[in-house]
């Protein structure tokens, strides 16, 4: 069967503008405002560009208004192409002047906090002519279409985008010296025994599957890990343990300031591979994008020189709105 195509000079870009404003304010009502059209006339060019792909873009219900799967499909593609005419027109209005471009980047609060915040200056005092928007949501954000870079914490799978990995993730117990110091004569076994156990949520997992793995990779005997308390970030899991209380099972490379200051101590050396890593997402088509190239570039280069050379840039599964990969592990 042919593959179906359609010529670029049918695209009917004033139906796909609806569409974006439909999908950004997810609202006809709002979109019709925004576009400074009337609503009826909003709608028929959305359901004009509907009739032309052959499949419905939203999912109407009486009080709410969702993107299909088609329409997440296309969304970002609209978004991105809209974006870049926005920028050359830009450029060529201000006879080849660098025109401030605004990165919307997200990362998962931990890598944000403890990694990227500290060092955006050196970016930006390299790259002027970029902003950074970051966003670092705890829980759901802003659609993809929205976002032009985005680290999250998962596992390598197959998907459309390009992925680069920053580093694999390596878990190991970090704790107050005190309490290294107070149990100073016990094994691994003990130790963990007798301690509170923090544990850090990671979606679909359940509570206690890090301290199982680590347990398990140890050979150690019974050992009851289902105990203690959760955070949903690594961050919160850390502070935890800053304070005095209980041990905590996390990526030593987020909190490498934190064990160089000797705040945080490894009282053991073992570390596991949980099969997680950070990674760096990028729609293909912004690989092109000077401003995403450079962002691009820098993160790889101050956080991936070693993961990279060892392991190229791979594909990753991932929810549409990189929503799901974001909460994991952050």
């Amino acid at each position: 069967m042919a593959k179906k195509t359609i010529d670029r000079r049918w695209l009917p870009l004033n139906a796909l503008r609806a569409f974006e404003g439909v999908a950004k304010h997810g609202s006809f009502t709002a979109a019709a405002h925004a576009l400074l059209i009337s609503q009826s006339a909003l709608s028929r060019h959305v359901i004009s560009l509907e009739r032309l792909i052959g499949v419905q873009l939203f999912e109407r219900r009486p009080h709410s208004l969702t993107l299909t799967k088609a329409g997440q499909h296309l969304l970002p593609a609209v978004a991105k192409s809209f974006d870049r005419l926005e920028y050359a027109i830009d450029d060529i209005r201000n006879e080849g002047a660098p025109a401030q471009r605004t990165l919307r980047v997200r990362m998962p609060p931990s890598f944000a906090m403890q990694l990227a915040v500290p060092i955006l200056r050196d970016f930006r005092q390299a790259s002027t002519e970029v902003d950074i928007d970051l966003i670092s949501p705890a829980a759901a954000g802003p659609p993809l279409g929205d976002v032009d870079v985005a680290v999250v914490y998962s596992r390598p799978m197959v998907t459309d985008l390009v992925a680069d990995l920053l580093w694999p993730v390596r878990l190991s117990i970090l704790c107050h010296p005190q309490i290294a110091a107070r149990h100073a004569d016990k094994g691994l076994a003990g130790f963990i025994e007798a301690n509170e156990l923090v544990h850090v949520r990671i979606d679909e997992l359940p509570r206690h599957e890090a301290w199982s793995q680590f347990v398990r990779h140890a050979g150690l005997g019974p050992v009851n890990v289902e105990r203690g308390l959760v955070f949903d970030t690594a961050l919160l899991a850390a502070q935890y343990a800053l304070s005095g209380q209980g041990i905590a099972l996390v990526d030593t490379n987020l909190f490498a300031e934190e064990i160089r200051s000797g705040r945080l101590v490894r009282p053991f050396d073992m570390t596991i591979d949980n099969g997680y890593g950070y990674y760096l997402l990028t729609h293909p088509e912004g690989l092109s994008d000077t401003a995403i190239a450079l962002f691009r570039s820098w993160l790889i280069d101050r956080f991936g020189a070693s993961a990279t050379a060892a392991n190229p840039p791979v594909q990753l599964a991932v929810s549409n709105d990189w929503e799901k990969a974001e909460r994991q592990g952050s």
